[in-house]
């Protein structure tokens, strides 16, 4: 059996006396595409915190390429090759594209060898993202949505084996939000990587993932292919609804 590049075993996340995150299982391969839904307040940012250790479980384990990483800070994660994105870009203002890129590269992933060009040099992620028009302007200049593709590629610097995106399509347009799906497949088919994609475009998501996790309150409420999970009567009432017929791919 081959070992998953991410794993997640039981996690539980405790803040005081709430949880927010309930013995959630997941497996990630390498070129996999994995999609996290559910309601607000479901946990499923929590649990992206936990997968990249920003914050510590209370119970549960998390391996890394077979490594058990529970309780590591950020850094070892972000080493063993986890990176994310955050529901806000968090970039350098006042840093060029470029430069933010660069940064990436030479602090967060000057310790991990560079087994992909794409992933190489600055003017390389630049392009692969459709970027390079912009690598001279200050990163608050550019637009919300160039924005989002630059903290992908600042996580894309850091050399990473698993990408952990939280709702980059947040705000943007339908155009805009398809691109990001094709720049999703791009990370998988060009790059290798696996791709943990929590996302509030439940169709556009759906469509795009090969295997879906929906939490609701903090749990699994079910796992599996998108056909199957946006047809499921539990995931239906809990959070498709009515939209379940336009979610379904």
């Amino acid at each position: 059996m081959t070992t998953p590049a991410l794993a997640a075993r039981s996690v539980v996340v405790r803040f005081g006396g709430l949880t927010a995150v309930d013995g959630v299982d997941l497996d990630v391969d390498d070129r996999t595409v994995v999609g996290i839904i559910g309601p607000n307040g479901a946990g499923k940012t929590t649990f992206f915190n936990a997968l990249s250790g920003l914050v510590t479980p209370a119970s549960g384990r998390l391996f890394v390429g077979g490594a058990d990483l529970t309780g590591k800070p950020a850094h070892v994660f972000a080493r063993a090759g986890i990176a994310r994105t955050f529901q806000t870009p968090r970039v350098f203002a006042d840093m060029t594209v470029a430069e933010s890129v660069r940064f990436g590269l030479e602090f967060a992933g000057r310790r991990r060898r560079a087994e992909r060009a794409s992933l190489a040099e600055v003017p390389a992620i630049l392009d692969f993202l459709g970027l390079a028009d912009s690598a001279a302007l200050p990163a608050r200049a550019v637009t919300p949505a160039r924005q989002r593709l630059l903290e992908i590629g600042m996580a894309l610097a850091t050399r990473p084996r698993i990408l952990l995106l939280d709702e980059v399509a947040a705000g943007l347009t339908h155009a805009e939000v398809e691109k990001v799906a094709r720049l999703v497949h791009r990370c998988r088919d060009e790059l290798g990587l696996g791709v943990v994609w929590i996302e509030h475009a439940v169709a556009v998501l759906l469509d795009a993932v090969e295997r879906v996790l929906v939490l609701h309150q903090g749990r699994k409420l079910a796992e599996g292919i998108p056909s199957a999970v946006a047809r499921d009567p539990l995931v239906i009432e809990a959070y498709l609804g009515d939209g379940a017929a336009e979610a379904r791919p």
